[in-house]
């Protein structure tokens, strides 16, 4: 069984992909601060080690076939919270990661990138397209993937592959409700009104964890020479979603009838994105839709396997936890409350 180095596996889509990794036949190894707690259940086959992705060892990766690199602020609201933070971490960890990696001699490293580096842009983009990052979030994405092609320019023999993937939705053992289907979800089963992001008119592509985490599969099983070098957008053309569609797809999804109330400014962020390349190199579908993923999470809060609380919505959680690290400072300037 091949070792797999999953960062932040114990995340929003790691606590997912580390368990579709060992029903495919791969061990895994778990690097996670866990923010959010511990979200995958114990398993021979997956270990588990605590520590920031700023302060990896090459022990960390010590007899692993591949690193598929997770960690990260999440989001692009999350990722204004502390720009200077986002980038250590969503850029500078990562590519000091690519390069242990290399040394290693790891053989595949998969980066876990985002579409949010298109920005806004009219047309449909493909992964030859420009980028137009609008937020320290899509910024970093864009440096983590450029140190990581660097390495190829460089002579590594280690398999380089960028996934941008779609907008993420979907039932998670480590849930999160700030995503726009999740959060439409959440709105619509405890209020009977969807929250929409002003004017509803944006777009986005969508996809489902279950199906990101497919990918990433598909990625380890593929041979060396198709994915080397290569930006994949992950996600489907079906899935090009205005916000106010979606919203209409999670009322299917719910049986419910389509009710909404506006939130927040209008939104900057807009793109269409091309999916082609990655249905044709790894013959990459969908399972899910839109309306599905909603149904499933309403039924998860309906019988309490899920509860919303601030550790299920990113930037909540992560504002407190950037309170509580100043009120320590504050009052243990030297390591010590009492």
């Amino acid at each position: 069984m091949k070792l797999i180095v999953v960062t932040g596996g114990s995340g929003y889509i790691g606590s997912i992909l580390s368990q579709l990794l060992v029903s495919s036949g791969y061990r895994v190894r778990i690097l996670d601060r866990f923010f959010f707690g511990d979200s995958v259940p114990d398993n021979q086959f997956i270990e588990k080690i605590k520590v920031d992705s700023r302060f990896l060892s090459i022990d960390h990766l010590t007899g692993a076939y591949a690193v598929l690199d997770l960690a990260a602020i999440s989001n692009d609201p999350a990722g204004e919270l502390d720009p200077i933070k986002t980038l250590d971490i969503n850029y500078r960890a990562r590519r000091r990661l690519q390069e242990l990696a290399s040394d290693a001699k790891i053989e595949k490293y998969i980066l876990a990138s985002s579409c949010s580096v298109y920005g806004f842009q009219e047309g449909t983009l493909d992964e030859n397209s420009p980028t137009n990052p609008l937020t320290t979030y899509a910024e970093a994405n864009i440096r983590a993937e450029e140190s990581a092609l660097q390495l190829l320019e460089k002579g590594t023999d280690m398999s380089v592959t960028l996934f941008r993937q779609a907008t993420m939705y979907g039932l998670s053992p480590r849930m999160r409700f700030d995503l726009a289907i999740n959060g439409m979800t959440l709105g619509l089963w405890e209020n009977g009104t969807i929250p929409m992001l002003r004017d509803g008119k944006q777009w986005r592509p969508m996809i489902h964890i279950r199906d990101t985490s497919k990918a990433f599969i598909a990625a380890l099983d593929a041979d060396k020479d198709k994915i080397n070098g290569e930006r994949f957008n992950v996600g489907s053309n079906e899935q090009n979603y205005q916000i106010m569609q979606c919203g209409e797809l999670v009322a299917k999804g719910l049986g419910k009838p389509f009710e909404y109330t506006w939130y927040g400014e209008p939104d900057h962020r807009s793109y269409q994105v091309n999916f082609d390349k990655i249905k044709k190199v790894l013959g990459f579908t969908p399972d899910w839709s839109a309306d599905k993923g909603a149904a499933e999470i309403a039924e998860a809060l309906e019988s309490g396997a899920v509860k919303p609380n601030e550790i299920t919505k990113t930037v909540s959680w992560y504002s407190s936890l950037l309170e509580w690290e100043k009120r320590i400072k504050d009052i243990a300037p030297d390591g010590y409350v009492l």
